[in-house]
């Protein structure tokens, strides 16, 4: 058992595409706390815990699966002339699903939400405390249950052919939202997995980057799967993520970008949030026709309605600029009900409502 304590939330296997150029059992990573660049770090003692995933191994022995088949993908996709199967789309699709959620910074902001619930509720809330191991758990659990959340999503993978390698993290597996952080009507709404206009990326290697976007919002011009960079102001627009995105570790295989890497954070690093988590208080307003309308107020003036709400937002970090190989369609849509249910994709329109959805354009 002793041989399996060491369990990685980020697998070796994928790591090992962005070794160091000239040790392939080491790899290069800057730390953000410590705003250092450690040169050829062991690669088995990056992102792990011991029992991570706990000491029956049976969540650990499960995912050995997954990881073997990545293995074999990224084997193929990195080779000369490959072209995107349908049998590498469906694989690619739940390789970042498992691996957004499968985290230490993944299961770290479950942990956050529920110490935020508890504390408003109350300290003594038990039913509120969740430790590091249930979080996993109960996430890889999610990860069965939503397994399909994203089978929706157009997929490609981006050929970087510019100066500026791909980075990738400790919590590699980012989910972002372009149109969403940069429309005025989604402003203080927070987007999740079946959200319209979600992008999904995943770099695979310095070289290749696996992107899922949603096409009804998003136009990316590929062909055969592929889109190809040229310019090293996509390239760091897209590594960006990873800085935005990740708990304390940017990883690459570039042994000499101790001042590269210094840079990128530096210039973004007051766009990082300090928590994932917002708490935000509503009052009853008016009602209307059956409809109730709700006001938001500071915490303190929360208790004195007896008619009150909360909502947890996620604080998701914008970057400061989006690769142009990206771009918004002029004929881009999303659904929605005009409830705090946001916009979401055609494949999540909840079948039974109270209130029916309709077609929004994203641009007007």
């Amino acid at each position: 058992m002793a041989s399996n304590k060491n369990q990685h939330y980020v697998p070796q296997c994928y790591l090992r595409q962005f070794a160091d150029a000239d040790c392939s059992a080491t790899i290069n990573l800057f730390n953000l706390d410590r705003k250092t660049f450690i040169q050829k770090a062991p690669i088995k003692g990056q992102c792990s815990k011991s029992y991570f995933y706990g000491e029956d191994l049976e969540l650990e022995k499960a995912l050995q699966p997954f990881e073997s088949q990545y293995s074999l993908v990224v084997s193929e996709i990195v080779k000369n002339g490959y072209r995107l199967t349908n049998e590498h789309r469906f694989f690619l699709k739940r390789f970042w699903l498992l691996q957004y959620m499968r985290t230490e910074a993944a299961s770290r902001r479950a942990i956050e939400l529920n110490e935020k619930m508890g504390e408003t509720v109350g300290e003594t809330a038990r039913e509120f405390k969740l430790g590091l191991k249930e979080a996993v758990q109960q996430s890889m659990l999610m990860f069965i249950r939503e397994m399909k959340v994203i089978d929706d999503l157009s997929i490609c993978l981006i050929k970087n052919e510019s100066d500026t390698s791909f980075i990738t993290s400790d919590d590699p597996a980012v989910l972002t939202n372009r149109w969403h952080l940069q429309n005025r009507k989604t402003r203080g709404r927070s987007f999740g997995l079946g959200t319209g206009g979600n992008l999904c990326l995943l770099p695979l290697s310095p070289k290749i980057i696996c992107l899922l976007y949603d096409e009804h919002v998003y136009t990316v011009a590929h062909k055969n799967g592929w889109v190809k960079i040229k310019d090293n102001r996509d390239a760091d627009a897209i590594n960006q993520h990873q800085v935005l995105n990740c708990r304390a570790n940017i990883f690459t295989h570039d042994n000499q970008s101790a001042t590269a890497l210094s840079s990128l954070y530096t210039a973004i690093e007051s766009s990082r949030p300090p928590t994932r988590v917002k708490i935000n208080y509503a009052v009853l307003d008016q009602e209307v026709d059956g409809y109730k309308k709700y006001r938001v107020v500071d915490r303190e003036d929360a208790p004195e309605h007896t008619n009150a709400l909360m909502h947890f937002q996620s604080i998701n970090p914008t970057p400061t600029a989006w690769p142009k190989q990206i771009r918004l369609r002029q004929d881009g849509y999303v659904y929605t009900n005009g409830s705090g249910a946001g916009y979401v994709r055609k494949e999540h329109v909840p079948q039974m409502s109270d209130r029916g959805y309709w077609k929004e354009k994203i641009v007007k």
